[in-house]
């Protein structure tokens, strides 16, 4: 059967099982924009490529399955970068799919030319420029494959104009052919069995884990691992829903802002089991003074993370939902020759106190300015059913706080890369993936400006979710470090309550615009705003601007220099309280 490149495109995708794209057409990638209306992919027409890149992100967090975006060339596909990057920093199976200037013209500087492949090879797994249309189905194949497995991750297919319109045979490979790409997802059991040892013989043990137990499913054999041995978690911004924040094993978010008995843990323990998590700089602190009486098991499918920032005591390279399985049948099988479970209450009571002593904390007073905290979890108490999605910045780490996350795949942020902007179009991912949930999108005033231009999208598409604004007038991250650093020397980060009008703005993009500037407001406005089902609501929460998030690590301090509140306020030790053995 002969078919153009741009109908070989649409039949890999349908064969990959694709269900919707988010993109923009353009005139590279107009070729293919005329069999889509054939086609039983739904495209979700979106304002701008980067928030496209962002809602492919958020279906493939909400779902599981690779999201799917397109874009044209040159301006079209710079700005999907950013997306892009965002991906390979958190492990977001993508595949992006990008026109290019017909090949005669390629390297000419013809009109909308970009070396696209180039420019993003240092922030995808793997890119592809398609010289022929007998190539396409191939490698629309091989960009699934390699965006799903391993370590899941971002990959470009760049296809010219007349690459798009020429004729080809159609055929669907049989299988993928790629010699040098073989993923260990096998963990070694000598390995496991050393690991389970030192489990064993653990007096403070701590469950690292990363977003790769989400990213490989495993969090059903990781909640088998903590409740047969009895071991600790701590779950990192990645990771957030992975073991429930409600079980008494759960510690929480460890980092720069994590909880006191999280981060403390960490630095107390003599094992940390890490489960698909990479040490990052802001879960470690001060790299040297990390945890250092820990020994190390580090479980990772990406052998480029074991021993990269931290040395392992013994490295597993596979998929954690095999290895925590063979794991879990192994610590059974040592419990049951030890005569069960090793005695660690003396550890799990003083994790017991450090939690009672050091809770996240904040006043509302009931005449004062509203607290972002208070925003925050009202919202989760009336809506703590839903998908969350974050920006970056204060709101984030607050809401990471506040809200108890009980279940995988219901938190969404950008981590490793920081992405202001991230919100709103990737709620409008989520929700696209998950229409079944409600999504709520907590952002800050200054990330919701980037990218606000979707919720056109989210009106025209019927796509509603609500996004929730903790709105402090001020870039309030960067604020916060000027007023601890710089010697409260604000400079350029005031954006002001009233520029735009939020409420307005919702309005004119087709949503429900709402406002709560007071404690007593807020309740009967988040019930307003979950009453609204039909469309998109935006709710702008005016906050205290001089609210800062703590606890708090200073960057490039070690993680027990740990600030718990204003003031460079730190845990005083209790001298009654014994000594950890």
């Amino acid at each position: 059967m002969k078919v153009s490149g741009a109908q070989a495109l649409f039949k890999a995708l349908e064969g990959e099982e694709v269900d919707v794209i988010f993109g923009i057409p353009g005139g590279a990638i107009l070729p293919a924009y005329d069999p889509l209306i054939d086609s039983s992919i739904r495209h979700v027409l979106c304002r701008h490529e980067q928030g496209a890149g962002h809602a492919a992100e958020g279906y493939a967090w909400a779902t599981g399955k690779v999201g799917v975006c397109m874009a044209t060339s040159g301006p079209g596909g710079c700005n999907l970068v950013t997306a892009l990057a965002d991906a390979k920093m958190d492990s977001v199976p993508l595949v992006a799919i990008t026109g290019q200037v017909p090949t005669p013209v390629v390297g000419n500087d013809a009109f909308q030319e970009a070396d696209i492949t180039g420019i993003t090879l240092p922030v995808t797994k793997h890119n592809r420029l398609v010289k022929h249309p007998g190539e396409v189905a191939e490698a629309i194949r091989e960009a699934f494959h390699i965006a799903r497995t391993g370590r899941p991750g971002p990959v470009l297919v760049d296809i010219p104009k007349d690459v798009l319109i020429n004729e080809t045979t159609w055929k669907w490979p049989d299988g993928v052919e790629l010699p040098g790409y073989k993923p260990t997802t096998k963990g070694n059991l000598r390995q496991i069995r050393e690991a389970v040892k030192l489990i064993m013989d653990a007096k403070r043990p701590v469950l690292y884990v990363g977003g790769g137990v989400i990213k490989a499913e495993a969090t059903k054999e990781l909640h088998e691992l903590a409740t047969e041995g009895n071991l600790p978690v701590v779950t990192t911004l990645m990771a957030r829903g992975a073991f429930p924040d409600t079980h008494e094993l759960g510690l929480g978010m460890p980092g720069m802002h994590g909880g006191y008995t999280a981060v403390t843990a960490m630095q107390k323990s003599d094992l940390l089991v890490a489960l698909g998590a990479r040490f990052d700089d802001r879960v470690t602190g001060q790299l040297a003074t990390f945890a250092p009486h820990a020994r190390v098991v580090h479980v990772d499918i990406d052998p480029a993370e074991i021993g990269k920032n931290r040395a392992a005591d013994v490295p597993i390279v596979g998929d954690c939902r095999d290895v925590i399985a063979k794991m879990l049948s192994e610590l059974r099988r040592q419990q049951e020759e030890a005569g069960g479970v090793p005695d660690r209450s003396k550890w799990l009571s003083q994790l017991s106190t450090w939690r009672e002593k050091y809770p996240y904390a904040y006043e509302q007073a009931a005449d004062g300015p509203l607290k972002p905290q208070f925003a925050i979890e009202r919202l989760y108490e009336r809506a703590k059913d839903s998908i969350v999605v974050a920006g970056v910045g204060q709101h984030q780490m607050w809401a990471s706080q506040f809200w108890k996350f009980t279940e995988p795949r219901t938190w969404i942020n950008s981590g490793g890369l920081g992405t202001m902007g991230f919100a709103v179009p990737a709620a409008l991912g989520a929700k696209t993936g998950r229409p079944d949930r409600r999504v709520v999108a907590i952002d800050g005033d200054g990330c919701f400006q980037m990218t606000a231009q979707e919720l056109a999208t989210s009106t025209t598409e019927k796509i509603p979710f609500i996004t929730a604004i903790i709105n402090n007038g001020y870039l309030g991250m960067v604020r916060q470090w000027q007023e601890l650093f710089y010697k409260e020397r604000y400079s350029e980060v005031y954006l002001s309550y009233e520029v735009p009008d939020y409420v307005k703005l919702a309005e004119a993009y087709g949503a429900v615009g709402l406002r709560a500037e007071h404690p007593e407001e807020v309740d009967a406005v988040i019930d307003k705003a979950l009453s609204i089902e039909d469309r998109s609501v935006v709710v702008d929460f005016r906050v205290d601007s001089k609210e800062m998030c703590f606890p708090m690590v200073p960057a490039g301090a070690s993680n027990d220099d740990i600030i718990i509140g204003p003031g460079g306020l730190r845990p005083v030790a209790d001298p009654a309280e014994a000594p950890i053995a």
